[in-house]
This record gives C-alpha cells, structure tokens and sequence, in this order.
C-alpha cells in the first residue's frame, strides 16, 4: 500500500465549541458556511470505495500479521476477509450519505466472525484489538485520500474531524455488539461442548464399545496416549458461576507445571466440581511436588485429587477411578490435603469405603496408641519417621532434631503400648499409621477424660453431700 503525503494546515486547531455533542453536529452542518466539508467527505469515501476490495484485503493482511491470535485457521480466516469488507463498506456508504450511527446494525459477517472465535477459545481481547487495529489501516486510505484531494485548510480540517468522529463513534458501536455476540455464542458452545464432552466420556468410563476417531474428535482430546486423571473442586461456598472457570484455570496451570504436551480434558460435574485428564506424551513420573505447588498457590480454596499415569482408553478409565478413590480419602478426611495423589495413599483410599471397620482394624494394630491425644501423636510421629528410615535410630533423631536414646525410648515404649513389636506386624504398623496420618480423628478412639481417679474423686464428693 503506498500512502500519499497528509496535507499539514497552517491553521489554528479545530476547538470542541460550546455547547459540546449538539454544537459539533451544528459545526458540521454548517462546515465553513458551505456544503464543501460533507461532498469533500462523499468524494473521498466514493473513490476510496472504488478500490474496496483492494483497501479490504490490505486491512485483513495487516490484521494477520498484526494479532496472531486469529490467524492460522482457513475458515476463520476468510470470515475475517468478509468482515473487513462489510465494515468498510458500511463506513463508506455512511461518509458519503452523512448517515446516522443511532440505527446502527452490525454487519452479519462481523457478528459471525465473533461467534467463530468464542467457539474456537481465541480471547476476546483478540477480536477487540483487530477492531482497533482494523480501524487505523482503513483510516490511512482515507486520509490518504483526502491528502490527495488538496482540499482547502478548513475544509480538511472539518473533514478530518467528521471522518474521525463518525468512524470512532461507528467502531465504538460495532465492538460492541460484537462483544455481546462474542459472549453469547462463548456460553451457547460452552454448554453445547461441556454435554457433548460430558456424555462422551459418561460412555467410555460405562466401558461401552467406543469408536475412537468419533471419541476423540467429539472430546478434542487423544485417549491414545498416557493420562493423569484429576479431581478438583471447591468449597460449597463458593461455588457460582466463576468456580468452575476457576477450576478451568487450575488445571491448565498444572498442565503447564507438568510440561502437557497438549490441552487437557476438563469435565464439570456440577457448579463446583469437575473431572480433568492430563495428557502426557509417554507415561512417566510426575511432579508431584511441582503439582502440589500449583494447587497451593493457584488456587488456595480448590483440593485436589489426582490418580497415576495410565496409557490408552483403559489408563482413561484406570486413572480416573484412582483420583475418585482418592477423593474418597480426602473427603472422610475433613479436612483433607489440599491435594491427595492416590499412589501415596492407595491402600488407605482403597479402606475408605467402610470407615468403621477400618477403624477397629488401626484399634487391633496399634492398640492403646490409637487413641487421640497429644502423647499417642508423638509416639506415632516417631515411629512413623522410624518405619520410613527403615528403623534407623540415628537417622529418626535426626528427622525429629532429638538425641538417638529419646527415639530408643519412644520406641520401646510404643512397643509396650501397642503389645507387640515394631517388626512383629511392621506393614500393618506402616499402613495403620498412614491411615491415621491421612485420615486422623476420624480412625482413632477419642481420649477418655473419666479417668479412674477423676471418678473416685466425684464419688469422695457425692459422699461427703
């Protein structure tokens, strides 16, 4: 596009005069005591129409070049190009017919250009800023135009001011309309998604016959590859509207924490719960720590339940049932960790479905020591931290920063509590421990308080009475 030199006036600046909106419409009928201003505007928008197609593919090119975010996509691409086209056109046709934008409708290719870009995730933001953008390269053919003309100085001037005025006001309007298109048809596809998505994968975890290449197209997501499969949900109040966009952003977050090679499946169940899967190129180890991290700072509200990597549309499945096991645990928990990976706490989750009897059985394995309080608690810590360095007493006293004889102590004296050695039921020891670690309160004995001397002291007083 070769630009011809704006024409500078060497004359005073045209001032807002008084009265504001009103008085500028007054100005501009009357230009400068002539018709001149509004034929040099019609002229002008006439001959810039004349090469419509031309000034329409210019903006467009530069609008590719410019936002990223909309190029790329053949379809959308060419519903760009008809957008500029009508809005030029419309802009046009209003400069030269002096028309009014209060009857303003928006051109159906600029509605339906938004309504392409809601349903493929591109921001708002993007089709905001190529109206922006747009709207500068179209007014440099204009004023190109005009420059060329060699209008006189005022009536330049009055061009320039009507030529910004109307385009402003017209562009103001257009954005929008559009933007209101734009967030419709976000919601309209969203749900019509999130069913589609949701009935989808009701199927394949129902282990129905599934026809893969339909599966995958309909989810926007590959089950021929490894996944981590997630449960994430937020505290009752304050579920709404925004909770599960927030979830939406957590699991993306974790996503880019644990280097996804693409974009994860992400499933409401209701307002404030939702399924996601994770896609992982090869099955590996994750991060749990980094994992844990994102939940902790991304998010602080939401918990978190994860199952293990699993590969194909049986490791779909497979992870999933793992993080709702997990969830299980978090959820007798009360409160749970903010994030709870199902590797760590398999055989405590896998136990979580009858709660009472899991109970009595950490009562047979540590016995007295299952009770809670404050004395049992440090016993536990201890021999927890003992069973984990694989009974080192050097490395325990380390761990709890004491002297190697207190771990000796400590451990002889659970011993004697619980009525049998460390060794003797070690991986019971281990699990039960675990279970009390995770689950606490809710499968230990409560502390008794009516101890045998409080109760020979109440029988002293009610003699004495």
């Amino acid at each position: 596009m070769h630009h011809l030199p704006v024409v500078v006036c060497d004359t005073e600046p045209i001032r807002s005069p008084p009265g504001g909106a009103e008085a500028g419409r007054s100005f501009w009928s009357m230009g400068v005591e002539s018709p001149e201003p509004a034929r040099e505007l019609s002229v002008s928008a006439e001959n810039v129409e004349s090469h419509l197609a031309e000034v329409s593919r210019d903006v467009w090119e530069h609008l590719l070049v410019e936002i990223p975010q909309i190029s790329g996509d053949a379809v959308v691409e060419r519903t760009l190009l008809a957008s500029v086209k009508e809005n030029i056109a419309a802009l046009l046709h209003i400069f030269e017919n002096d028309i009014s934008l209060e009857n303003l409708e928006g051109p159906v290719a600029a509605n339906e250009y938004a309504r392409r870009l809601a349903q493929r995730d591109v921001p708002v933001s993007a089709l905001i800023r190529a109206y922006r953008v747009g709207h500068w390269r179209f007014l440099q053919w204009c004023l190109d135009e005009l420059a060329r003309r060699e209008a006189d100085a005022a009536v330049s001037a009055a061009v320039y001011r009507r030529m910004l005025e109307v385009s402003f006001g017209y562009i103001d309007s257009i954005t929008e309309r559009v933007i209101e298109v734009y967030h419709l048809e976000q919601e309209r596809w969203l749900l019509g998604r999130t069913a589609t998505r949701a009935a989808r994968v009701r199927d394949i975890l129902a282990e129905q016959e599934v026809d893969l290449d339909s599966a995958e197209a309909a989810l926007g997501y590959r089950l021929r590859q490894s996944h981590l499969g997630l449960v994430a949900w937020l505290p009752a109040t304050t579920r709404g509207g925004e909770a599960l966009a927030r979830l939406d952003r957590l699991t993306h977050e974790i996503a880019r924490e644990l280097d996804c090679p693409a974009r994860p499946l992400f499933v409401p169940r209701d307002e404030g719960l939702a399924w996601a899967w994770l896609p992982f190129a090869a099955q590996g180890d994750v991060s749990w720590e980094g994992l844990s991290r994102v939940v902790e700072k991304g998010e602080p509200a939401a918990q978190v339940c994860a199952g293990s990597p699993h590969r194909g549309i049986e490791g779909f499945r497979s992870t999933n049932r793992e993080a709702l096991c997990a969830q299980e645990l978090a959820a007798a928990a009360a409160p749970g960790p903010r994030l709870t990976a199902y590797s760590q706490v398999a055989p405590v989750a896998l136990m979580c479905k009858n709660i009472p009897d899991l109970r009595a059985w950490v009562g047979s394995v540590l016995g007295p020591l299952a009770v809670d309080d404050e004395q049992g608690a440090q016993m536990r810590g201890t021999l927890h931290d003992f069973l984990a360095t694989g009974c080192n007493y050097t490395a325990t006293a380390s761990n709890e920063i004491v002297h190697k004889n207190t771990v000796h102590y400590r451990v002889r004296k659970a011993e004697k509590i619980m009525g049998h050695s460390v060794q003797e039921r070690r991986t019971d020891l281990e699990v039960a421990l675990l279970a009390v670690r995770y689950l606490g309160s809710t499968v230990m004995q409560e502390a008794r308080q009516d101890t045998e001397a409080g109760r020979r002291r109440r029988g002293s007083q009610r003699s004495r009475s």
